[in-house]
């Protein structure tokens, strides 16, 4: 394979009306889940990806598997837990397109997972393995896992990408900082955001967050910066690639993920540090004008239309 991940799977509940979450009377249900999101995009763009999750025995976790393996996504290490709920979350959008979501997911079933019982032989077949905070923000168990997981892919050549992807409504700054700083010493592809930079090194002056991430060996460090674009860390100085204007913006979750995927993307195929963050930046741009955490996340031929290399012909 080319990448895998770990990371719990959810019912995403999408209001029908913007507007406050108490106001709202009807939902769609859809699936997300921040790694899952990841997997999907490489997916579609044509990545042999991997998922390593627990999901409750019920029919939403039936309905992701399903769903999820219809997309191409490997799900041989995905288990249906009985006496569990799948996860689930409830979705406020606002009509800028920013929202809030409200989590329903403890007890969670990845409580079953432990560090003994990782696929490490799974793992093994991967390139890249990509891990983020969500998943370790979940249980606090759920922090040895990623740590092990971690160790295990540096001590066997398999590259790690890591966005810490921090949820103040998961964990506390205090945990996000404390556990995040004990894995970037495994990490060889930090994709961040400024905000979460000064979270874990306390501090917003540019000068100290650049001696901060010289203390690691990171092959890249990336962060993401909304509609102003990305910026790469390249010989000690931030790279800037401008994002991709669009004309409304209807919903933003799922943007980042997008991102990392293509990214990921571009890593995998050899591509220079520029043509990786124009492609990823395209992602994100398409990303926030389709509802849903990841119905936008696009297929390769998509984004090649979307940056003016290929023609769509639509009739």
């Amino acid at each position: 394979m080319d990448i895998v991940t770990i990371g719990d799977g959810m019912i995403t509940f999408d209001p029908s009306t913007k507007g406050p979450l108490r106001f709202v009377n009807s939902f769609e249900r859809k699936i997300g889940g921040a790694e899952l999101n990841v997997m999907l995009g490489c997916a579609r763009l044509g990545l042999e990806a991997g998922w390593i999750s627990r999901l409750g025995k019920d029919e939403f976790g039936r309905h992701i598997v399903n769903t999820v393996r219809g997309e191409g996504v490997d799900v041989k290490e995905v288990q249906l837990v009985p006496g569990y709920a799948t996860s689930l979350n409830f979705k406020e959008v606002q009509e800028s397109g920013e929202g809030r979501t409200f989590y329903y997911r403890i007890p969670s079933p990845t409580e079953t997972l432990t560090p003994e019982t990782l696929p490490f032989d799974y793992i093994s077949r991967a390139k890249v393995i990509h891990l983020t905070g969500v998943f370790c923000a979940i249980l606090e168990k759920n922090r040895a896992i990623t740590l092990k997981a971690l160790q295990w892919a540096k001590e066997n050549d398999i590259i790690v990408s890591f966005d810490p992807n921090i949820r103040l409504r998961l964990w506390s700054a205090e945990e996000a900082r404390e556990t995040i700083l004990t894995y970037l010493p495994y990490v060889d592809h930090l994709l961040t955001s400024r905000e979460e930079l000064e979270l874990l090194f306390e501090t917003k002056d540019e000068n100290i967050l650049l001696e901060k991430l010289s203390a690691y060996q990171f092959e890249s460090v990336v962060m993401k910066d909304g509609e102003n674009g990305a910026f790469a860390l390249m010989s000690g100085a931030w790279k800037h690639v401008p994002g991709i204007k669009v004309g409304k913006v209807v919903d933003t979750v799922g943007a980042g993920d997008g991102f990392d995927s293509g990214y990921l993307y571009g890593l995998l195929k050899g591509w220079p540090m520029e043509e990786r963050l124009s492609f990823a930046n395209a992602i994100g741009a398409m990303v926030v004008q389709v509802h849903g955490d990841n119905e936008g996340l696009p297929y390769l031929e998509d984004v090649e239309h979307f940056l003016g290399q290929r023609e769509l012909i639509v009739r």
